[in-house]
């Protein structure tokens, strides 16, 4: 279990004490641990992220969903997050149950219905005595086995759905992305329309659970349902039980520095491509292309300008807290990552065909330090280098996660700006 959170444990003894040392990586989340006394699922382990930020509900609202939380398939905490908002598990609910819907196979039910002509088994009788009488010569009650759609399932995503969107309606002051989950729970409600909304048994869903060939988003589909009817939240730091998640933080700044350098480019009329949506690759031809290691470049934020181009590379990575004394006293491992960052953005700016280029390292910081950055002018290191013709400044910035967005890009966009229209 701990593995899914990137989390390590040595043993440490000091001659009088064993302890566990526990090392994190860059991701966050809450997973169920072992009691050693009752062997049962009565501890939980929650990460939070090195750096301070706003919490998982404010940051993915103003993020609009660029990143989101992976539920764990594991046993459930005894806690959860209340402050987490209810969109965030409907995001992760009805995309779960669209999956659930495309994936859906038909399975043969035995129905009995009136036809124009004999299927199956007919029941003669009724023929007899209801049909001919009314003359309903070619109404055929018959008993047969059709190929259709789980109608029960299908009521069950119906219940689903109308109360994820009950729910969605009292969020809709959070913003746009609000409404664009409420039209996805149309979209799925207008997919379920003819059949009733059903509340299904725990007994139902073991038989579900058991079918042959049953594949993931199947699986899927029924945890949201079961979720939704259980009012399941995410497992962090209250006293209801929760969902074990996990969410990489590094993908959760590389989005955060996405939304800030699109309202740079919002605000200076530059045209913006990601990496996220693989818009920024550029393919690294090898011959033979077997013994190739690397097959792309892969910049994560891209904004061109006329005579301008500004490359942005984000890393999730204590560099800048830890730059910001004297390079001497820096460890020789930090500056060997440090360097391999700074080759790396290079390359990027090699890709470029403007005459002026920007290249950038986007890092995280505490709102601490970049209010003393800020104070002091100091938010953008720079260095500045003349290939033939082209002139290529390399940037090193931090961006606080905890810190407003606009006061975080009213001064990059004065930089871009300066290079820009210089």
């Amino acid at each position: 279990m701990l593995a899914l959170l990137d989390v390590g444990i040595e043993r440490d003894y000091d001659g009088s004490d064993v302890r566990l040392v526990i090392h994190s990586g860059s991701s966050v989340g809450a997973i169920p641990l072992i009691s050693p006394t009752t062997a049962r699922l009565d501890y939980g382990m929650v990460v939070q992220p090195r750096f301070p930020w706003a919490g998982i509900g404010p940051m993915l609202a103003e993020m609009g969903w660029r990143v989101c939380p992976t539920p764990l398939r594991l046993p459930l905490l005894h806690r959860s997050e209340r402050r987490v908002p209810i969109w965030v598990l409907s995001f992760m609910i009805l995309v779960r149950l669209k999956a659930l819907l495309d994936a859906m196979s038909r399975r043969f039910e035995v129905t009995s219905d009136l036809l124009k002509a004999p299927r199956g088994t007919v029941d003669w009788g009724q023929y007899a005595t209801r049909s001919l009488p009314n003359a309903g010569f070619l109404s055929i009650p018959c008993t047969f086995p059709d190929l259709r759609d789980d109608r029960l399932l299908k009521g069950a995503i119906k219940l689903t759905v109308e109360r994820q969107l009950r729910a969605l309606e009292t969020q809709k002051e959070h913003g746009a992305f609000v409404h664009r989950l409420i039209e996805l729970g149309q979209q799925l409600l207008a997919r379920v329309q003819m059949v009733p909304a059903y509340l299904p048994s725990s007994l139902m869903f073991a038989g579900w659970m058991k079918r042959p060939l049953r594949s993931d988003p199947f699986a899927d589909g029924l945890q949201a349902i079961e979720w939704t009817i259980e009012e399941r939240g995410l497992a962090g730091l209250s006293d209801l039980e929760g969902i074990p998640w996990k969410m990489p933080m590094d993908q959760v700044f590389e989005a955060w520095v996405e939304t800030a350098f699109r309202m740079v480019a919002q605000r200076t009329g530059g045209r913006m491509k990601v990496g996220r949506k693989r818009e920024t690759t550029h393919p690294i031809t090898w011959d033979p292309p077997y013994l190739g290691s690397q097959k792309s470049l892969v910049p994560d934020v891209w904004l061109e300008w006329d005579s301008a181009t500004l490359i942005v590379d984000a890393k999730y990575k204590r560099h800048w807290e830890e730059l910001q004394g004297s390079w001497s006293w820096v460890q020789e491992e930090l500056r060997g990552r440090h360097r391999n960052d700074l080759l790396q953005v290079l390359a990027y700016a090699n890709l470029a065909r403007t005459p002026t280029v920007i290249a950038c390292l986007a890092y995280p910081c505490s709102p601490l330090t970049w209010d003393s950055l800020c104070e002091r002018g100091r938010l953008i290191h720079k260095a500045e280098l003349t290939v033939g013709s082209r002139a290529l400044h390399l940037w090193l910035t931090a961006l606080p996660m905890a810190t407003a967005l606009d006061r975080i890009v009213t001064p990059l966009t004065e930089e871009v700006r300066k290079v820009v229209t210089s």
